[in-house]
């Protein structure tokens, strides 16, 4: 069961989540292997459950990034762009950038510009060259609204729920593109907006989740989702 992938080291967690087939392709799995989670997570970062980080704010629990780049990583080949909304501690960014490789681009966007000096702190420390090359960089601002310089984007994955299907978003998609977003309120779901070719949106529910909501800094900032 996915809550039951904990691990007492990075390699463990992920041989968990492999085991449990969370996660089976390839490049997931190396992508996750080469990103140490403990790079973004002070507390208990093996465990496999949603870690406070602040100012509001969780690092998902680690099955539920497996599953977001499980149902995207034909959109995260090399030199692809991806966008990452409410990117908090900066892990599923250095992951989305570990599968792009070096020919590509993740942008990861947050509304509060603390997560956003930490999660650039440990990509610096241990991503560097990644930085440097453009290959990843977070920014702070309105992920509701996308990232417009730097659209249209292959994937999206959003790390909040969205109250309702976010169209602001799901046009800065390439076509064909794919976007990971948890929706709804007290009932959420996860939910796949494939774009084709054509330009043609469909959705498929794929699970029921639990997350924090995409909301204002303001709110967010109170903790009073905790």
């Amino acid at each position: 069961m996915s809550w039951m992938c904990s691990g007492s080291t990075n390699n463990e967690l992920v041989s968990n989540m492999l085991n449990a087939r969370i996660i089976s392709n390839e490049r997931v799995v190396s992508a996750m292997r080469s990103v140490d989670r403990a790079h973004f997570s002070h507390h208990n970062p093996y465990e496999d459950a949603p870690q406070y980080i602040g100012y509001g704010a969780t690092i998902s629990a680690p099955h539920m990034h497996g599953y977001a780049l499980e149902n995207l990583h034909d959109y995260l080949q090399p030199g692809m762009r991806a966008l990452d909304v409410g990117s908090g501690s900066g892990y599923l960014t250095a992951c989305m950038a570990a599968m792009v490789g070096d020919s590509g681009r993740v942008v990861g966007i947050d509304h509060i510009s603390e997560l956003v000096e930490n999660s650039r702190t440990a990509l610096e420390q241990h991503y560097s060259d990644w930085m440097q090359s453009g290959r990843v960089k977070v920014v702070t601002g309105d992920g509701r609204k996308g990232y417009p310089d730097d659209a249209p984007y292959d994937c999206i994955h959003v790390g909040a729920a969205s109250s309702r299907t976010p169209t602001e978003l799901v046009e800065q998609l390439k076509a064909p593109g794919r976007m990971f977003v948890p929706v709804g309120s007290f009932s959420q779901h996860i939910v796949v907006y494939d774009k084709d070719r054509d330009g043609n949106v469909k959705e498929q529910r794929i699970m029921g989740v639990t997350y924090v909501p995409l909301t204002d800094p303001e709110k967010q900032r109170d903790d009073r989702f905790f």
